[in-house]
């Protein structure tokens, strides 16, 4: 996978989550034809670019919250 795809593919991490359309770390997956490791690799990347995504257990979902 080359750069501009990757990121790509961050982008489009971000608006599902931003949408409430980011379910599942295995559908993501399955959507990109990647391991779920590499999801969650790309979630880490997210973190350390300044996104707080957390996963709310009790809405079962990624969510990205906001600075008050």
């Amino acid at each position: 996978m080359d750069y501009r795809s990757y990121e790509k593919r961050l982008d489009y991490i971000v608006e599902l989550i931003t949408k409430n359309r980011f379910r599942s770390i295995e559908a993501i997956a399955t959507r990109f034809s990647c391991s779920t490791r590499t999801v969650k690799r790309m979630l880490n990347h997210l973190r350390e670019r300044g996104h707080d995504i957390q996963y709310d257990r009790l809405q079962k979902k990624y969510i990205i919250k906001k600075l008050e």
